[in-house]
């Protein structure tokens, strides 16, 4: 370590930008094997992946059946904060993700925030393309108002389709006059299906997990026939205002860059209390990966919930 510590000036931006490199090949290597054109073998790849790098000794992970959809609480196995809940919606670009995928995120949030998280499989396209994944989101959401949480008690936070979902839920949530949760935590989300963002074009060769094909598949898989535009499908395009605290995390080589820098400003013109971090040298929810940097980030989301939950 000392060794790199001596290294200056330029030769220090050469060093960490073949570092960059090397990381970026070695992330695009790792993300071929859990991708497949089968999609179901694609799911299962990914649940494979979440089950190997997301469980713990110190987590309790309880199913549960609600109306027919598989959810699942993920818990500390140590005295933790029961008063607010983490409703958690996985990504996957709605045609993929699991409850048991999303747990390389919702174990590191659960650790970090010491707060229970309620993950939910909502129904995936092709099968069942939009409206089923905002109203399987809804159901949740219903559940938790059952169990006897307020909604000021509920943090929502989401990852990529996850985040358009979570942003989609809050929107309905506000059309129908009820009650915001307490705030959103959105992680590299996908917020634009029109793909308008500079960042696609920008951030097409260095981004080693997404590209403009998937994206499009993806978008035809999900709302093929209806308008991109529409704010429920792009919340993008959404009045913003009267939305809760919303913090964001985005790696600088995804090509969905401009997803959440275009929401910041958009939720900084409505007047919404938004926090933007951009990680340098890293990709679409880099988070899900076991080292250090998507640990901290993690730690941030716990700064941010403990900063609004006082």
């Amino acid at each position: 370590m000392a060794l790199f510590t001596k290294t200056k000036g330029p030769a220090k931006e050469e060093w960490a930008q073949e570092q960059n490199q090397n990381l970026m090949k070695l992330i695009k290597r790792v993300h071929s094997v859990v991708e497949n054109a089968d999609i179901e073998k694609h799911r299962q790849s990914q649940d494979h992946f979440g089950a190997l790098l997301g469980n713990g000794r110190d987590m309790e992970i309880m199913n549960v059946d609600v109306e027919g959809m598989h959810c699942e609480w993920i818990r500390v196995n140590r005295a933790h904060m029961k008063k607010y809940v983490i409703l958690y919606c996985h990504g996957g670009g709605y045609s993929t993700g699991s409850c048991i995928y999303a747990r390389t995120l919702t174990t590191k949030l659960a650790a970090s925030t010491s707060m229970d998280v309620f993950c939910y499989d909502y129904r995936l396209a092709p099968e069942h393309p939009y409206p089923a994944a905002p109203e399987d989101a809804m159901r949740a959401w219903n559940y938790l108002m059952l169990l006897g949480y307020g909604a000021r008690d509920v943090i929502l936070a989401g990852d990529s389709a996850g985040g358009n979902l979570a942003l989609s839920l809050v929107l309905k949530l506000k059309e129908e006059g009820r009650i915001l949760p307490r705030g959103m935590v959105l992680l590299s989300p996908w917020t634009d299906l029109t793909a308008s963002g500079k960042s696609h074009e920008s951030r097409a060769e260095v981004d080693p997990v997404l590209d403009e094909g998937y994206l499009k598949e993806m978008t035809e898989n999900y709302a093929a026939g209806q308008d991109y535009r529409d704010p429920f499908l792009s919340p993008l395009f959404a009045d913003l205002t009267g939305l809760p605290p919303t913090y964001i995390q985005v790696g600088n080589n995804e090509i969905l860059l401009s997803d959440s820098t275009k929401l910041h400003k958009k939720l900084i013109r409505a007047n919404v209390s938004v926090k933007l971090d951009v990680y340098e040298g890293m990709w679409h929810v880099f988070q899900m990966s076991p080292f250090k940097t998507a640990y901290e980030a993690m730690d941030k989301c716990a700064e941010f919930i403990y900063d609004i939950c006082r």
